[in-house]
C-alpha cells in the first residue's frame, strides 16, 4: 500500500485540506513571490545562472574624461625606431616622427644608446637630457 496518498483523496469537503489557514496554499506565496521577486534573496541561484548582469554597475565617465595624452618612454624609442625606420635609418640619424604615429609626449624612463632626431609635441626634461646625451635632438612640432 502506498504510504503517501493525495490530499484530495480524503478530506473531501474540508476547507483547508491540511495546509492550515486558507492563504497558506493560494496565490504567489506558495511559489516564493511573483515574477522576479526574491532575485537577491531566495532565488539568488537563478539570478547568478540566468541573469549574471542584472545587478552589474554601469555608469558614465566623469566630465573631464580620461587623459587623452599618448606617451612613450625613452627606453622604448630604440625599438620603435627599428620598426619604423630601418637599421640603416637609425645609423644614418634619420628623423623619427612621433606625432605622425599618434604619440604626444616622451617620458624619461629607460636608456637610449642610439642618436635619434625625435619630432614630438612635448618632452620631459629627463627625456630631453637622455636623448641629447646619446647624440640626438628634439624637434618640437
Amino acid at each position: 500500500m502506498p504510504h503517501k496518498l493525495k490530499k484530495l483523496r480524503k478530506r473531501r469537503g474540508k476547507r483547508y485540506m491540511g495546509y492550515g489557514q486558507v492563504g497558506q496554499h493560494r496565490k504567489s506565496g506558495q511559489r516564493g513571490g511573483k515574477g522576479k521577486a526574491g532575485g537577491r534573496k531566495h532565488f539568488w541561484i537563478r539570478t547568478v545562472k540566468y541573469e549574471p548582469d542584472r545587478y552589474k554597475k554601469t555608469g558614465f565617465l566623469p566630465r573631464g574624461g580620461k587623459d587623452s595624452e599618448v606617451t612613450i618612454n625613452v627606453g622604448e624609442l630604440e625599438d620603435l625606431a627599428m620598426k619604423v625606420l630601418s637599421d640603416y635609418g637609425i645609423k644614418g640619424g634619420n628623423q623619427l616622427d612621433l606625432t605622425a604615429l599618434g604619440i604626444n609626449k616622451v617620458l624619461g624612463r629607460g636608456k637610449i644608446n642610439v642618436p635619434l632626431n625625435v619630432k614630438v609635441s612635448s618632452v620631459t626634461m629627463s627625456a630631453q637630457e637622455k636623448i641629447e646625451e646619446a647624440g640626438g635632438s628634439i624637434l618640437e612640432s
